[in-house]
């Protein structure tokens, strides 16, 4: 049995990049004449409010117009686009705005490509094996091949967000809340590591024209990085493009629990790379933000080196799921603007499904319902400061740190959905970052 070819090529023009990427790794080989084909692109955040940095969090429309194009070049009429957007589900303006803004609309245009919310549309149950039941979007499983087109960029969860993490996008809400359960066995690696197991046959095309570290989100750190890595096999992708970024396939727990249950090797000696030397091209991103954590306080460590003391924000895991993490930083953010100098009263700050309270704390928050339900009993907590909901009402959330004692700025929370147009000042005036990679021109 030969080598499972993975082709890397640098960007350097339209069209002509992401075919030499696809054809050199035989992308194609395995697509039915006439497949009903399904593009899965990574649009992991969206806001109508402002213009947001987009570099390295969603795929391209450059990549997104190239890979439609070939697929038309080979024949295939029926092409369809879906993604399902973190927001709301009953919020059906977020992703239209989103799909018009990137272009999408001008595909089915010039092209007859189809996009579709994926929130709107049916899902179907699927057994996943070992206990995991997930329900999966219709229109991608009934396909007859995928292009899936995620970014290339690290995760704070899970070290990589790359092919297989990108099809978290095609599960319901409900899926996507199991999938953070904090079972430590099936845990969210756990969940992962699965759900490329249905998919019809699928080609991986990562657009690594901007790289993420840090990421998922608009928060990250932004690279222009020219890079393409595709292959028919989503788990060799997916770990190639974990080298390219810096990490070892065993350091990525998702990835290595997919090749053992394939008795895939974890060194890449069954891959074939085609086009650049892997080591001319690896550039180590991190992934986690640094944290400290004393006996003045647990915080991440640009708090610390303000002089924060007397908070205990425990550091986020694997069980704190999507809908609660979209508000992490806007709460730690708002904290940062409220210190005044004087130490706060030892207050503990949870989230996510398993974390538990530690003695000796004045007041406990308990942020989110999943630590509500968990911990609303338990004997260490001196004041408990709940906020229910699922995900937490921000304003809930504002109430209850001004019961801490911690005076945070109502606005801010007033004004989430435009607190990402303030990181487009990092990128001002740096030509490398070209909005007009995210646009398609009739």
């Amino acid at each position: 049995m030969g080598k499972i070819p993975v082709s890397i090529v640098r960007y350097r023009e339209p069209y002509t990049s992401v075919k030499e990427a696809v054809l050199s790794c035989g992308g194609l080989d395995r697509m039915p004449p006439k497949a009903r084909v399904f593009i899965k692109p990574n649009i992991v955040f969206w806001t109508k409010a402002c213009a947001f940095p987009k570099w390295g969090v969603i795929t391209t429309s450059r990549v997104i117009e190239d890979a439609v194009v070939l697929l038309k070049e080979h024949g295939i009429e029926e092409i369809t686009i879906g993604e399902g957007i973190m927001t709301d589900p009953k919020d059906t303006e977020t992703p239209a705005h989103a799909f018009k803004t990137l272009g999408y609309d001008n595909l089915r245009r010039r092209y007859g490509v189809k996009y579709i919310n994926i929130m709107e549309r049916p899902f179907e149950k699927v057994d996943l094996g070992d206990g995991v039941i997930l329900r999966m979007n219709k229109d991608i499983l009934d396909s007859d091949f995928v292009v899936n087109i995620p970014v290339m960029k690290t995760h704070n969860q899970t070290v990589v967000s790359l092919g297989i993490k990108n099809l978290k996008g095609t599960i319901d809400v409900a899926s996507r809340k199991k999938c953070h359960g904090p079972d430590p066995e099936k845990n969210l690696h756990f969940h992962v590591s699965k759900l490329a197991d249905p998919m019809p046959p699928m080609l991986t095309i990562i657009d690594g024209i901007y790289s993420l570290g840090r990421g998922p989100s608009f928060d990250g750190k932004m690279k222009r990085s020219n890079l393409l890595v595709a292959s028919p096999d989503f788990l060799a992708a997916d770990m190639v493009g974990a080298r390219v970024l810096g990490y070892e396939p065993e350091r990525v727990p998702h990835l290595a629990l997919a090749a053992r249950r394939r008795s895939r090797p974890l060194d890449l000696s069954d891959v074939e790379i085609r086009g650049e030397k892997l080591e001319d091209v690896i550039s180590f991103h991190e992934y986690d933000f640094d944290y400290v954590s004393d006996e003045n306080g647990e915080m991440p460590v640009p708090l610390a080196k303000q002089g924060i003391t007397g908070i205990f924000y425990r550091k986020f895991d694997d069980t704190m799921c999507t809908y609660c993490s979209a508000y992490n930083g806007l709460v730690l953010n708002a904290i940062r603007y409220a210190w005044k100098g004087e130490p706060w009263d030892r207050i503990e700050v949870l989230t996510g499904k398993s974390m538990r309270p530690a003695p000796g704390m004045k007041a406990t928050i308990l942020l989110g319902q999943c630590m509500y339900n968990l911990n609303r009993n338990h004997p260490n907590i001196n004041k408990l400061i709940a906020v229910k909901g699922c995900p937490p009402d921000p304003q809930e959330v504002v109430s209850a740190l001004h019961e801490a004692g911690i005076q945070v700025e109502p606005s801010l929370f007033e004004q989430v959905e435009s607190l990402p147009g303030y990181f487009m000042s990092r990128y001002e005036g740096k030509t490398e970052f070209d909005e007009s990679f995210f646009r398609v021109e009739i």
